[in-house]
C-alpha cells in the first residue's frame, strides 16, 4: 500500500502512521526525516536543504519534491509500499508526486477539532537534559512534570502554547485546503474520525484499509 496520512498539528498523525506502520510492514516516512538523513549523509540536496534550514528560509517545493519522490521510490522498491506523515503540502507537491510511479493510493485525512487539538498539544512537556517527551495526558511522568529518567523539571515548548496552537491549526487548514480538495476530486481521501483514544482512531483506520483492499480484490 502506498498511504499518506495528513492532519492539523495534534491531529496524531506521526503516532497512528507509527502504528500502522508496524502492522502492515510498510517504512513510516516523513518529510522532516527524510532532511535529515540527507543532512547526515551530506547528499548535493541534504547541503542545499541544510543551507535554507539553519537561515531560516523554507525548502523550496523544488528541493522537497525530488528529496521526497527519491526516497518513496526507494520505500517502494524494497519494501513495496509507503506511508508518508504530513506531505504533501501543497498543491504542487501533491499534483507532481501524482504523475510519478510513486503515486499514493489512499490518503487519510484525520479530523479533529481545534479545541482538541489545543488540549492535546498544551500538555505537551520536554525535558531539556536528556530530550524525553511527555504528555499530561497520554503519557504523563510518574512524579508531577519532573522527567522520569534524570530528575530534571519538564518545560513547555513556546509552540505548545494555546495561542501558538490555534495560528498552527488555522494556518494548515488554510494552506491545505487545496491538496484536500484536488484529493477529493480524485476518490483517494478517506476522512478519519480522529477524536477519542489511540486505539479507537486505530480501529477506524484499520477499518477502513481493510474496506479498501477487499473493494480491490
Amino acid at each position: 500500500m502506498k498511504i499518506i496520512i495528513l492532519g492539523p498539528p495534534g491531529a496524531g498523525k506521526g503516532t497512528q502512521a507509527e502504528i500502522i506502520s508496524k502492522k502492515y510492514g510498510i517504512p513510516h516516512l516523513s518529510v522532516g526525516e527524510i532532511f535529515r538523513e540527507n543532512i547526515r549523509r551530506r547528499t548535493e540536496l541534504g547541503l542545499k536543504v541544510q543551507k535554507y534550514v539553519e537561515s531560516g528560509e523554507l525548502v523550496p517545493d523544488e528541493i522537497v519534491i525530488k528529496l521526497t519522490i527519491r526516497k518513496l521510490m526507494e520505500s517502494y522498491g524494497t519494501f513495496g509500499g509507503y506511508i508518508l506523515d504530513g506531505y504533501p503540502r501543497t498543491l504542487k507537491q501533491a499534483e507532481v508526486l501524482d504523475k510519478s510511479e510513486v503515486a499514493p493510493e489512499i490518503i487519510l485525512s484525520i479530523k479533529v477539532s481545534e479545541d482538541e487539538c489545543v488540549r492535546r498539544l498544551s500538555n505537551r512537556r520536554y525535558c531539556t537534559k536528556c530530550g524525553a517527551t511527555y504528555n499530561l495526558i497520554f503519557k504523563p511522568p510518574k512524579k508531577d512534570e519532573i522527567c522520569d529518567l534524570c530528575g530534571v523539571k519538564l518545560i513547555q515548548r513556546e509552540d505548545d502554547k494555546e495561542e501558538v496552537i490555534r495560528n498552527r491549526f488555522r494556518e494548515y487548514y488554510l494552506k491545505t485546503k487545496p491538496v484536500l480538495q484536488y484529493y477529493r476530486r480524485t476518490g483517494k481521501l478517506f476522512e478519519i474520525n480522529g477524536e477519542g483514544t489511540i486505539d479507537e482512531v486505530t480501529h477506524r483506520i484499520i477499518e477502513v484499509l481493510k474496506s479498501i483492499r477487499t473493494q480491490n480484490l
